[in-house]
């Protein structure tokens, strides 16, 4: 099934808008400008934003169980607490690497990836960083790792390295993803997956990088629903909403010679499905 009716939440020009993630204690959506260095908010109910500008390159910020923000920064990660103080939880800065996509998982800890500028094979990583600032690789030689999401039941862990066009699939034991295979492959006509939400029925849902869409696939692989859009660079998708059924999608303007007017804005799809309330940082 394909849909067409999205709205621009909000009209801006972000150079790489990233990772909505709904704040539920707020009632804000939260999404980034990965190399504009901002971190924004939006209020649907009030239409009310903030922008927040980082000191370095932000790949993604997650809300806290306490209030605040754990933030997936280019040389490390940083909690950043209700009052506005900034302190780093954990901190590795290496040359030339930045971060990128982060999910909370169902223990409260935060699945941070990260990439090289250049893009280099095999130059990231996706970690998982414990509240107590405790770091575990999980997947050492990523290029552009990206989307990461839990089906319902927590058993199963979505993931994707942007270039291997592929969603993979890991079960979820004991906190670490094991027994990786592939979901889907994204055929080279419709771009490359980028970020990615589970709806309440197990979905997932991807967002196209190239390929002007978001799709929704099955828990068995099949091509469920396809949501096309004027913007060439969709790059993550989440529920948002008091009821999680809004879709937010981030969109980007990055190396574009004649972008379209909402690359760079966040949009949305009105009750295009039914989300699932995310895990809050434990830290």
């Amino acid at each position: 099934m394909t849909t067409t009716a999205y709205e621009v939440a909000v009209a801006a020009e972000a150079t790489l808008g990233e990772g909505p993630t709904w704040d539920p204690a707020t009632g804000r959506l939260i999404w980034i400008d990965v190399l504009g260095s901002r971190v924004h908010t939006y209020d649907p109910a009030t239409g009310h934003r903030t922008i927040r500008t980082t000191e370095q390159h932000v790949g993604a910020v997650k809300p806290r169980a306490g209030g605040g923000l754990v933030l997936n920064l280019r040389d490390g990660v940083g909690l950043l607490d209700p009052d506005d103080t900034f302190r780093w939880l954990y901190r590795e800065p290496v040359p030339g690497r930045r971060a990128n996509d982060a999910a909370v998982a169902p223990d409260g800890s935060l699945w941070a990836g990260t990439m090289r500028y250049d893009e280099a094979t095999g130059g990231g990583t996706l970690s998982r960083v414990s509240p107590d600032g405790t770091v575990t690789t999980l997947l050492p030689d990523v290029t552009v790792s990206n989307g990461t999401g839990w089906s319902p039941d927590g058993r199963r862990v979505y993931y994707v390295d942007t270039p291997t066009r592929r969603v993979d699939v890991f079960d979820y034991t004991d906190g670490l993803p094991v027994d990786r295979r592939p979901l889907v492959t994204i055929e080279e006509s419709a771009g490359f997956p980028d970020g990615l939400t589970v709806d309440a029925d197990g979905c997932v849902w991807v967002a196209l990088w190239g390929g002007a869409a978001v799709r929704r696939y099955t828990p068995t692989g099949e091509l469920d629903r396809v949501i096309p859009l004027p913007a060439t660079l969709t790059t993550a998708c989440a529920f948002g909403g008091a009821d999680l059924t809004d879709l937010y999608v981030t969109t980007a303007r990055v190396g574009l010679d004649r972008p379209h007017p909402t690359a760079g804005s966040l949009l949305v799809i009105p009750g295009a499905g039914k989300g699932v309330a995310q895990p809050a940082f434990q830290g």
